[in-house]
C-alpha cells in the first residue's frame, strides 16, 4: 500500500509491518540532468580523437552514473518505519490498603512482596489508607503512570476523596492498569445501625428498624433496642437481617433509641447504634368537606383534626388544609389558602364527582395552586432528548444498551419532539430533535448502529450535548448510562438543567450501573431514575395517546420520593378526575390506566398535593386499608412538611459520624454561637453551622441533642463491586494472596512495549556513493601503475 506521508512530496510503502519511504522526491528530477552532463563531458569529441577506448568511457559512464544515483537516493532521505518489541525493566507498584475494614482479612502483604521480589521484580509499596481513614481512589490516581500498572491490596471501600470510578477514568486516560489482589475474610465483624425517621408526632406509632452487617457473621446474635434508657425490644440478627421495633413517643422533646448488639468480634466501636429523634406535638390539621367521607376518621386517628365545610379566613393554626370533594363554589375563602400555602403551609386536594375539573376547579383561583392541570393527559407534546452512554466502560453492555435504548424509543407517544446523543468524553449529535411519529424507524436505526468509543465516561458533557439539542426549550433528557462517573460534576450541571426547566430523567443500562450516582443525577434535575425493567413506567410520563399504559392495579411513576418510598400498593380505584401533570410538577403515582393518581409539587413556601383516585362511593376505594394506606399517610405528611417549622433554635442535625463533617441547620434573629461550631448565614432567620464530632454517643449542641456514630470505615465491610469493576475497566487482572510470582510475570509483560522505530538509511547510500567513487579512482590509478595505460587517467 503506497501512502503520502506527512510532509509535501514524501512517499512511504508499507507492508506487514514494515514501512519504506523518503522524505522528498525533488533529488529524482536531478538525475536526468546530471546523467546527460556526465554523458556529455564523458563521451564529447570524435571517436578516433578520443585518447580512451569506448569501453574504458562506458565503465566510467557507468560508475558515475552510479555515484550520482546513490547521491541522489542520500538527498531523498529514505527512511524505515517498523513495530518492535522494546524491553523495560519490570517494577511492581502495590498499593496496600491498611484502614479498619481490611481487618477481617489475613495479613498477607508481606509475604506477598517476598513472592514478587523472589521472582526477580523489585517492589514500590504505598499506603493508600489507615485507621477509619480510606482514601483509595486518591492513592491510585497518585502512582499511576502512563502505559503503567499498580496493584491493590484492598476490600475497595473508600471513605474519603475521589471514587475508585474517577480512578479508572484517571488509569483509562493513561492507558495504565489496576490490578487486585483477591482477599477472603477470615475473621467475623458486625455493625449495627438504627434507621427511622427523625421527627416524630406525639401519641402515633413510629417505626425504626435496626439492621446488622458485617463478614462471617452468619450465626444469629443477640440484639438490645433501648428508648431513652429502657429496653423496648430484643432479638437475635444474623448478617443481613433486621428488626422492626415499633414505638410510641408520649412525651414531645428529644429522645433517645439505641441499638446494641452483643457478640464476639474484631471492633466494638460499631457494636451500637445512637439515633436522636424530636417528639413533636399532633399537627394540627383543618379537613374541609360537605359530606361524610372514611378519611375524615383516618385522620383524625393520626393528627390533631379541625372539621369544616369550607375554608375560613384564618388558617395560621393549621400546618395544612385537606380538601375532599368539593366544588370550587363551595370552597370559602381561596385567597386566604392561597396565602398560607405561599407562607408555607400545606394543601392536599382530594378527588371526587365534585373535585377538579366536575367542581370548576379550572376557573377558579385554586387551580394555580395545584400540581395538576383541568383536563386529559393524553396526547401531549414534550421536547425529549435520549442520552445515550457509548463510553468504553459501556462497551461489554453496549448491545444491552442498545436494546435498553430501543425499549425507551418504544414507550414515548408519537406526538413527542425525540432526539438523540450518544456521549462517551465528548457528545455526538445522532439524529436531531422531530417528531418521533415520522422517525420512529429511522432514529431506531441510528440507534441500532451506535458503536463505543475511546476515552472515559463524562456524563456532565454528555448532558451539556443534550441541553445543546433542547436549545432553549424546556424540556427531559432521558439519560442511559451506567454511571460509571464521579457523581459531583453531572449533578451539577444536572441541577442547572432543573433550574432552567429541564428535568433528568435516567435509566441504568448495562452490566453494571451505578444506581446510586444515576438516582442523585435525576434528583438533582427534579427527574426520577428507573431500572432498566422499569421503562414501561415512561409510558405514563410520555406516551400520550400512541402508547397508552396498561396496569392492574396503581403504580408507583417516580419511585423513592418522599411520598412513594417504602409504599406497595394494591388497590385499584375504579374511578379519577380527568386531570393532566403540570410541567415541574412530580407525576408519584398513576391509576391502572395511566391517569394520574397522586402529583405533588412545592407552591411559594408551601406544598401541595393532589390526590384524583377514587371509588363509587365517593371515598378512596381501598387507599385506606392496609398497606395502601401508606401512601396517603405519607402524602398529608409531605404537604406538612416539617411540623416544627416556625420554631426557634436547632432545627435540624445531619446524621453525625466521629471524624466527619456534620451540619445544624440554626432559625434566629441572631447568629448563634458555640464550640467548635462555625456558622454562616443561608437565609433570612437561618444560620448553617458545622462541626466534627469527637466522640460516640449523644451529645448537647446549643438547645439539641445530636447522635454521633462509629465512623462509615466501621460500618463497609467485605469487598466493595467497585473494584472489581475498576479491574475490568482498565484491563487489569485480579490475583490471589498467594500469585506472587503471576504478579511478577504480568509486570515483566508490561514492561515489555511494542513501539515503532524509525531508522534514516541516507546515511548508507551516501557511503555508497563514497566507496564507488573510491574504488574507480583507485582502479584506475593501479592500471598506470601496471603499465596497462598511459593515460593519466588510469582508462586503457
Amino acid at each position: 500500500m503506497i501512502e503520502v506521508a506527512s510532509l509535501p512530496g514524501a512517499v512511504s510503502y508499507s507492508l506487514d509491518g514494515l514501512t519504506v519511504g523518503v522524505e522528498h522526491l525533488w533529488p529524482v528530477a536531478a538525475l536526468p540532468v546530471a546523467a546527460a552532463l556526465l554523458a556529455y563531458l564523458i563521451f564529447r569529441g570524435e571517436a578516433g580523437a578520443r585518447s580512451a577506448s569506448a569501453r574504458s568511457r562506458r565503465l566510467l559512464f557507468a560508475s558515475r552514473l552510479l555515484v550520482v544515483l546513490l547521491l541522489v537516493v542520500g538527498a531523498m532521505g529514505p527512511y524505515t518505519v517498523q513495530t518492535r518489541e522494546t524491553p523495560g525493566e519490570p517494577r511492581v507498584t502495590l498499593l496496600t490498603d491498611e484502614s479498619a475494614s481490611m481487618g477481617v482479612f489475613p495479613n498477607a502483604t508481606d509475604d506477598l512482596v517476598d513472592d514478587i521480589e523472589a521472582a526477580g521484580v523489585p517492589v514500590t509499596s504505598a499506603t493508600v489508607g489507615s485507621g477509619a481513614d480510606s482514601r483509595l481512589g486518591d492513592g491510585i490516581a497518585a502512582n499511576l503512570q502512563e502505559n503503567g500498572t499498580v496493584v491493590v491490596a484492598s476490600d475497595g471501600q473508600v471513605t474519603g476523596g475521589r471514587s475508585l470510578a474517577v480512578a479508572a477514568e484517571d488509569a483509562r486516560a493513561l492507558n495504565a492498569t489496576v490490578s487486585a489482589v483477591e482477599f477472603s475474610p477470615d475473621r467475623t465483624e458486625r455493625a449495627v445501625s438504627v434507621a427511622g425517621p427523625s421527627t416524630a408526632s406525639v401519641g402515633l406509632p413510629t417505626e425504626f428498624v435496626v439492621s446488622l452487617s458485617g463478614v462471617e457473621a452468619d450465626d444469629a446474635v443477640p440484639v438490645t433496642v433501648e428508648i431513652d434508657g429502657e429496653e423496648v425490644q430484643t432479638g437475635r440478627l444474623a448478617e443481613g437481617e433486621s428488626l422492626a421495633v415499633n414505638h410510641t413517643f408520649d412525651a414531645v422533646g428529644a429522645h433517645r433509641v439505641t441499638a446494641r448488639v452483643d457478640g464476639q468480634d474484631i471492633y466494638e466501636r460499631n457494636d451500637a447504634f445512637y439515633h436522636d429523634v424530636r417528639v413533636v406535638e399532633k399537627p394540627r390539621l383543618l379537613y374541609v368537606a360537605q359530606g361524610e367521607y372514611p378519611l375524615r376518621g383516618y385522620l383524625a386517628s393520626l393528627y390533631d383534626v379541625t372539621n369544616a365545610t369550607s375554608v375560613p379566613a384564618d388558617l395560621d393554626d393549621y400546618a395544612a388544609v385537606v380538601v375532599q370533594d368539593t366544588p370550587a363554589g363551595q370552597l370559602g375563602n381561596v385567597s386566604a389558602l392561597q396565602e398560607h400555602v405561599i407562607d408555607g403551609g400545606g394543601l392536599v386536594t382530594v378527588g371526587g364527582e365534585n373535585a377538579y375539573q366536575e367542581g370548576g376547579y379550572g376557573e377558579s383561583p385554586i387551580a394555580a395552586m395545584l400540581p395538576v392541570r383541568m383536563g386529559n393527559a393524553t396526547g401531549g407534546r414534550t421536547n425529549i432528548v435520549m442520552l445515550v452512554d457509548i463510553s468504553g466502560s459501556a462497551e461489554e453492555g453496549l448491545s444491552t444498551q442498545k436494546g435498553i435504548a430501543l425499549d425507551v424509543l418504544d414507550q414515548l407517544g408519537d406526538r413527542n419532539q425525540v432526539g438523540v446523543v450518544a456521549f462517551g468524553g465528548e457528545p455526538y449529535r445522532i439524529a436531531d430533535r422531530q417528531p418521533l411519529g415520522e422517525a420512529r424507524e429511522t432514529i431506531g436505526e441510528r440507534i441500532r448502529r451506535l458503536q463505543t468509543t475511546r476515552g472515559g465516561t463524562d456524563i456532565a458533557v454528555g448532558l451539556l450535548g443534550a441541553a445543546d439539542m433542547l436549545g432553549d426549550r424546556p424540556g427531559t433528557v432521558i439519560l442511559l448510562s451506567d454511571g460509571a462517573d464521579d457523581v459531583e460534576e453531572p449533578a451539577a450541571v444536572a441541577s442547572q438543567l432543573g433550574r432552567q426547566g429541564v428535568r433528568v430523567i435516567t435509566v441504568g443500562a448495562g452490566d453494571r450501573v451505578d444506581a446510586d450516582t444515576l438516582r442523585r443525577i435525576a434528583e438533582e434535575s427534579g427527574g426520577s431514575y428507573f431500572a432498566a425493567d422499569e421503562t414501561s413506567r415512561l409510558r405514563l410520563l410520555f406516551g400520550g395517546s400512541s402508547r397508552q399504559f396498561r396496569g392492574q392495579n396503581l403504580t408507583v411513576v417516580r419511585q423513592n420520593t418522599f411520598i412513594t418510598s417504602g409504599v406497595t400498593l394494591t388497590a385499584n380505584p375504579s374511578r379519577a378526575n380527568d386531570v393532566a401533570v403540570k410541567a415541574g410538577a412530580d407525576y408519584q403515582v398513576a391509576t391502572a390506566d395511566g391517569t394520574p393518581a397522586i402529583a405533588s409539587w412545592r407552591f411559594g413556601l408551601g406544598r401541595v398535593v393532589s390526590l384524583t383516585a377514587y371509588g363509587e362511593d365517593g371515598g378512596l376505594d381501598g387507599l385506606l386499608d392496609r398497606p395502601d394506606s401508606l401512601v396517603v399517610t405519607k402524602s398529608v405528611n409531605y404537604a406538612i412538611g416539617d411540623p416544627a417549622r416556625d420554631r426557634t433554635g436547632v432545627t435540624d442535625v445531619s446524621d453525625a459520624r466521629v471524624g466527619s463533617r456534620a451540619t445544624l441547620t440554626y432559625r434566629g434573629d441572631e447568629r448563634p454561637s458555640a464550640a467548635n461550631v462555625t456558622f454562616r448565614q443561608v437565609a433570612e432567620r437561618t444560620f448553617r453551622g458545622e462541626f466534627t464530632p469527637r466522640e460516640a454517643g449523644y451529645h448537647d449542641l446549643l438547645d439539641a441533642t445530636y447522635a454521633a456514630n462509629y465512623p462509615v470505615e466501621y460500618a463497609r465491610l467485605g469487598v466493595d463491586p467497585d473494584l472489581e469493576r475498576l479491574v475490568d475497566v482498565t484491563g487489569g487482572r485480579e490475583f490471589a494472596p498467594d500469585e506472587g510470582a503471576r504478579i511478577a510475570e504480568l509486570a515483566r509483560e508490561q514492561s515489555t512495549r511494542v513501539r515503532s522505530v524509525r531508522d534514516t538509511w541516507g546515511w548508507v547510500a551516501l557511503l555508497g556513493a563514497l566507496v564507488v567513487f573510491s574504488t574507480e579512482v583507485i582502479v584506475r590509478r593501479v592500471q598506470v601503475y601496471r603499465g596497462r595505460t598511459s593515460l593519466t587517467s588510469g582508462l586503457p
